[in-house]
């Protein structure tokens, strides 16, 4: 298989074909176009068209609506209706699961079909490999598939109607997770046996997801699929998304961690940002995404050098196992946030008083060791772990002395290193010459608004992290908040790209028609009751669809199983059934009790 790689020496972003979403067009010279899904029930057609209006109004150029039933499919001929009588054009995706006869319905009344491949089809129970006919079962299973999917396909080429194949982690098929597992290789296979017979059917209108809420596996599902799409000359776009991402920061920073890293690969022609809260929320979240690539990009990179997608394995370092650490910058901060810690250089005694992890180190503006690139010397002032010093500092006596004293800590400003490309040729050039200090991530920002900081801050670190670059992170800010809410957001950052777990994680779904219960309301319910607890994944998600599959990562979970009826699960295993709501984060938490 052709391997893929990305030069460095500055940004280009990935050529794909131009599919047609009604008067959206996806892919080729376009934009990055931003999607969201409502919440409401399809069949409430006058609630449904509302929100439509609301997240266009919003600037959402797409939107998803659940297609539960072939009744609800119906409703979506009614509601595009409704729609351009009161001038809205946005294109409207139908969402299938389980059910092609629904698809085929939805796809007569909507611009574009989402189907996951892991649920298209009836077949759930696993193969056995090894056993007499595996291959031959597989094959039977697989015909069975493309009948289907064909018949979908000539009503998509009738109708005009765009498709979207998107896998999800953890709701793949028995067949695929009987060769495959519930692996990233599982999800890149599942979408690639339905474009191959897009490609046999001569259908083109594709856009390909690769979904997870956890961000690593996405990442390299995204980047394991184009690779195998370039070994078969497929060049379909891409819609990407972290999946049940949350809400609050969490819910920002988890999806800027995910979608920055693919942005930055030069990967990504539509997406959403998926969040517990209004889908109208979603937008300017992923507006901001948008936008801070498309300045980023203009940029170029310290140095020519190339790195392979999928086969990054992250730095090693000296000592290796150590924990990724928080470096606290509070030189720019007032005064009177210091009174309480001691000023040095750099001290491990932080002094700041916060319900959440306080950092390990904190900087007050004196300097340390510090290399002088006129002098090409180290200057020695106090603290002799740190060595503070610019991206571009690295030449060969530098280099020279920083193997000779691997127990040095670098702290790098990569501030001014141009794009992502750029601040990761700088790890690939001390790979490549042997250095494996342990190597701080520093950048500063003059950006006021705080949100916008947590998404730019969330995508260039995070881009660094879930390759395995950075042992540490250092954020400098000018803004309005205290040293603790930066503090936290670099924690939030480890955290969303699973480097350092610190806090309670909830893996929760947006909501959609689906949804058994006021999602939004139940997720701040949880929260509450579980604050006691420290360092869990708890998944809270609407319904069966989204459920125990996609919140793969939990450690528990509460599921919606029918109208005011909830399942309580420890990892993938249903421990108690169809208990009355209302008596559910009771039970949730008896549960977690237990262990």
């Amino acid at each position: 298989m052709t391997k893929t790689i990305q030069p460095l020496s500055g940004f280009s972003r990935r050529s794909t074909v131009e599919v047609k979403v009604g008067r959206v067009c996806i892919g080729g010279n376009n934009p990055v176009r931003i999607q969201t899904m409502v919440t409401t029930p399809t069949s409430d057609i006058g609630a449904t068209v509302r929100e439509c209006m609301k997240v266009a109004d919003a600037g959402a150029e797409l939107v998803r609506i659940t297609a539960p039933t072939v009744s609800d499919a119906e409703a979506l001929g009614v509601i595009r209706q409704e729609l351009r009588k009161k001038g809205y054009g946005i294109p409207l995706i139908a969402d299938i699961h389980f059910n092609p006869a629904v698809a085929e319905v939805a796809a007569k009344n909507v611009e574009k079909i989402r189907i996951n491949p892991g649920n298209f089809t009836d077949r759930q129970a696993r193969l056995q490999p090894g056993i007499q006919d595996f291959e031959k079962n597989w094959e039977s299973d697989l015909s069975k598939l493309r009948t289907r999917f064909v018949s979908l396909l000539n009503v998509c080429k009738e109708y005009g109607t765009a498709l979207r194949i998107g896998s999800n982690h953890g709701s793949l098929s028995g067949r695929i997770m009987s060769k495959y597992g519930d692996t990233p290789a599982g999800m890149v296979e599942s979408a690639m046996e339905f474009l191959r017979i897009c490609r046999e059917e001569n259908f083109d209108s594709v856009v390909v997801s690769m979904k997870a809420s956890n961000t690593v596996v996405m990442v390299r599902a995204y980047r394991l699929l184009v690779e195998a799409m370039d070994a078969e000359d497929m060049h379909y776009p891409l819609h990407l998304g972290v999946t049940e991402a949350g809400d609050g920061e969490d819910g920002r920073i988890k999806s800027a961690v995910g979608i920055g890293s693919l942005l930055a690969d030069g990967l990504g022609d539509t997406l959403r940002v998926s969040l517990t809260e209004a889908p109208e929320n979603e937008i300017p979240v992923a507006g901001e995404l948008v936008r801070y690539f498309s300045s980023l990009h203009l940029l170029p990179a310290t140095e020519n050098s190339t790195f392979n997608r999928t086969c990054i394995e992250g730095r090693k370092t000296s000592p290796a196992g150590r924990e990724v650490i928080v470096i606290s910058d509070l030189s720019k901060l007032n005064p009177v946030y210091l009174s309480d810690i001691e000023n040095t250089g750099l001290s491990s005694k932080s002094g700041l008083q916060q319900k959440n992890p306080a950092p390990d180190y904190v900087y007050t503006g004196s300097s340390t060791l510090l290399f002088d690139s006129d002098s090409q010397r180290i200057i020695d002032d106090g603290n002799d772990s740190f060595i503070f010093c610019d991206h571009t500092a690295f030449n060969g006596s530098f280099l020279s002395w920083l193997r000779e004293h691997p127990d040095k800590i670098l702290v790098v400003s990569f501030d001014g290193a141009g794009s992502i490309a750029g601040q990761r040729s700088v790890f690939h050039r001390l790979q490549t010459n042997g250095v494996t200090n342990r190597t701080v991530i520093k950048r500063e920002y003059g950006e006021k608004d705080f949100e916008k900081l947590q998404i730019m801050a969330a995508c260039d670190f995070g881009a660094l992290l879930v390759d395995g670059y950075g042992d540490g992170i250092m954020l400098s800010a000018d803004v309005s908040v205290s040293p603790e809410s930066v503090s936290d957001l670099c924690f939030r950052i480890l955290q969303a790209s699973r480097v350092r777990h610190t806090r309670t994680e909830y893996i929760a779904c947006p909501g959609c028609g689906r949804t058994l219960f006021d999602l939004r309301e139940t997720l701040q319910r949880v929260k509450e009751a579980t604050s006691e607890f420290n360092n869990l994944k708890i998944g809270v998600m609407g319904c069966i669809v989204n459920g125990p599959g996609e919140m793969a990562d939990a450690d528990y979970g509460y599921v919606g199983a029918a109208p005011g009826k909830i399942t309580l699960y420890r990892g993938m295993e249903a421990v108690k059934k169809n208990i009355p709501q209302e008596n559910a984060i009771g039970e949730l938490i008896d549960l977690i009790k237990k262990g």
